[in-house]
């Protein structure tokens, strides 16, 4: 907030959110909103060098979060600056450097989203190597549990909960959504923890497990629950149902300003803000997904300069 008040511009916060709009801001345009999140995941284990120090080497820029999002708000942030007082400009433009896009916390977009004034359409700032992710999938996390019936593991006696677990992993290991996304592609699920068990001679009365769902435009969230349901014994819990699946056909004018410019517009298997902001986005900017979360994080000096050279180009081809 301060880094935009000491260049002249109105600033607001809420929380850790900070957000300000083009000088020239006619609520008779629509409204572009460009966005990216400033926080971060905890360190990677593996890391050589300090997180927290970052470093400019062989023309890479290190430390946590460099890549995710770093490069991508920066990108952003001097890509508002590069319209902010141009008084002809045919839409509105409202930056948004938002919190907690890496837990999915509601303490972020979601927490100022009615502060904003009202937005039409957004880009949301995350390492796409500055191409165009015109869909994404929604995320489903579940909570499972298996029952059985506590026994000593040296007589027969006791129903073991890991076994009764067992044939439902193995459906969400193998059952195939019957509609797939032109887009996306399928639902994607994936057993991603498991615990049982307090004594290795008790039988296990409960073994809970979690599911990472990642769920395509062809599925509402509850759609995909309930196929889910209908389908395991076990009990099934879901964390939320509000990373929905997002996006925007080609015909969009973000879309059609992208493949101006030869951006490749393709759909993103992550998840991003895009799922919290109720107005047709697109996902771009500078850096590579595949660095996201990694040891080590860093991204290219020429990224960031890549990146803000395609948000001026997209912004200066945009039609509405």
């Amino acid at each position: 907030m301060s880094f935009l008040s000491y260049h002249g511009m109105e600033a607001n916060r809420k929380g850790n959110n900070v957000w300000a709009k083009n000088r020239f801001f006619d609520p008779a345009k629509p409204s572009l909103l460009l966005n990216s999140h400033h926080d971060t995941v905890k360190p990677n284990p593996a890391y050589t060098r300090d997180p927290f120090s970052p470093t400019i080497e062989d023309g890479k820029l290190y430390g946590l979060g460099s890549n995710d999002a770093g490069g991508p708000l920066v990108s952003l942030i001097t890509t508002f600056f590069n319209f902010y007082d141009r008084p002809n400009l045919k839409f509105n433009l409202v930056l948004a450097a938002t919190a907690e896009e890496e837990i999915s916390g509601t303490g972020g977009i979601q927490m100022i989203w009615n502060e904003l004034p009202k937005i039409d359409m957004a880009i949301v700032g995350e390492p796409t190597l500055t191409n165009i992710a015109i869909a994404e999938k929604g995320l489903l996390v579940l909570d499972c549990i298996s029952y059985g019936k506590a026994g000593h593991a040296a007589r027969e006696e006791g129903v073991n909960a890991i076994y009764e677990s067992l044939k439902d992993i193995e459906w969400f290991r193998t059952y195939k959504f019957p509609k797939a996304s032109a887009r996306l592609g399928e639902v994607k699920m994936s057993v991603t923890m498991i615990t049982a068990g307090q004594a290795h001679n008790q039988v296990p009365p409960e073994c809970k497990f979690t599911v990472d769902i990642r769920v395509t435009d062809a599925y509402l969230l509850e759609e995909a629950l309930e196929v889910v349901k209908n389908n395991v014994t076990c009990s099934v819990t879901p964390r939320s149902l509000r990373l929905k699946p997002s996006g925007v056909n080609e015909k969009h004018p973000l879309a059609v300003a992208g493949k101006q410019i030869d951006k490749k517009l393709y759909g993103s298997s992550t998840t991003s803000d895009q799922a919290l902001i109720p107005v047709p986005s697109i996902k771009m900017g500078p850096g590579d997904s595949a660095r996201s979360h990694g040891a080590d994080e860093f991204i290219y000096l020429q990224e960031i300069e890549e990146g803000i050279e395609s948000y001026i180009a997209l912004l200066n081809k945009l039609e509405l």
